[in-house]
């Protein structure tokens, strides 16, 4: 009787967050619960004080940025509408989980879910400090009442080759979705600097580490749905994500065991998440495994979006349309980040 009544209530609660009606092919109407997850890179989403050397002294007071207290306010204020704009008809509290990257300390983003236009979607932090010269992380925000963290680990990137290189760790939060048991690896891949064909290897090597992760999960629980997001450096075709990881265009094509990449068709019809000189890249992928595609653990995909709303946009001048960013060629614009939001949409049936 107790379980009975505990499942009917979080089935209620969730409902009101997320409900949405569809009707069967017989006429049946079913009940899905809607759930968003979401990636966004915060350009650099750092704090006023210098603990990191010489890089970090470029976001702080005495630095080229004049990085003070209310351009930290007003970024974390801009983050934070742009956020807070996430929420959609089927899912108003807002998307379930957030990966974020370009964050420098658990801190910030306490200050970030702290804020004014997204405080009442207590959303809650997961950080973890990498190696990264830098100074930038990778981190997971989630809703509480959508999303339960059941375990976190953090992989290293090592490449024998180069014994002393250091980046972003990928982030893997194992938890229930709806109830329904997911892994999330949140990622931010070697840059392109020196050159994307010449750097190419350093994001497949990255790539390779994300199948490991992944593939270590599915052994443990095959019907586990998995979630790879971030900003990834390359685009869908490139070899990191469409043969190292495998991760198909067409969902079609997708085996048992293998990923989609939603992403892929966004960027053949020329819309991106990131632009240079003048061409749009689509670095910030959420790519989904075989379960998710099928809804074999209860969760289904339904559709994707690159989040590209206008007030995220430079309104005018010669980069109109493109992201507006902080800085642009080292004066304050007072923007977002100069790459936009993406997120996907998951269902989940309802048994009453």
């Amino acid at each position: 009787m107790f379980k009975t009544t505990l499942r009917a209530l979080t089935a209620a609660v969730l409902l009101t967050a997320t409900a949405l009606t569809s009707v069967g092919e017989q006429g049946d109407k079913k009940q899905y619960m809607n759930f968003g997850v979401a990636f966004y890179n915060l350009e650099n989403l750092f704090d006023t004080i210098n603990n990191n050397g010489k890089y970090d002294l470029e976001f702080s007071p005495e630095g080229s940025h004049r990085w003070d207290g209310a351009k930290y306010r007003s970024k974390l204020k801009n983050l934070s509408y742009a956020i807070s704009q996430m929420k959609t008809r089927t899912t108003p509290m807002g998307p379930a989980v957030i990966g974020v990257s370009e964050i420098e300390n658990e801190s910030v983003l306490q200050d970030l879910v702290a804020s004014e236009s997204i405080r009442d979607m207590n959303l809650h932090v997961i950080h973890h400090d990498s190696p990264d010269p830098r100074g930038v992380d990778v981190g997971l925000l989630y809703n509480p009442r959508l999303f339960k963290p059941i375990n976190v680990t953090n992989h290293p990137l090592s490449i024998p080759e180069l014994p002393k290189f250091r980046t972003r760790d990928q982030m893997c939060v194992v938890g229930l979705l709806g109830g329904s048991r997911v892994g999330i690896i949140v990622n931010h891949w070697p840059s392109r600097r020196g050159g994307s064909a010449e750097s190419s290897w350093l994001r497949e090597a990255a790539a390779a580490l994300s199948a490991h992760i992944a593939d270590s999960l599915m052994k443990i629980d095959p019907n586990i749905g998995i979630i790879i997001m971030g900003d990834l450096n390359d685009d869908p075709s490139n070899r990191s994500c469409a043969e190292t990881l495998g991760a198909c265009r067409n969902a079609a094509d997708v085996k048992p065991g293998g990923f989609f990449n939603p992403f892929w068709e966004k960027l053949d019809h020329g819309i991106g998440s990131y632009i240079y000189r003048g061409a749009w890249d689509l670095f910030d992928q959420i790519i989904i495994n075989y379960n998710l595609l099928t809804g074999a653990g209860g969760l289904e995909y339904i559709g994707a979006e690159v989040l590209n709303k206008e007030f995220l946009k430079q309104q005018d001048g010669q980069y109109k349309g493109y992201p507006l960013r902080t800085f642009s060629g080292g004066v304050w614009t007072n923007g977002y980040s100069d790459h936009f939001p993406t997120e996907i949409f998951l269902k989940k049936e309802v048994v009453k």
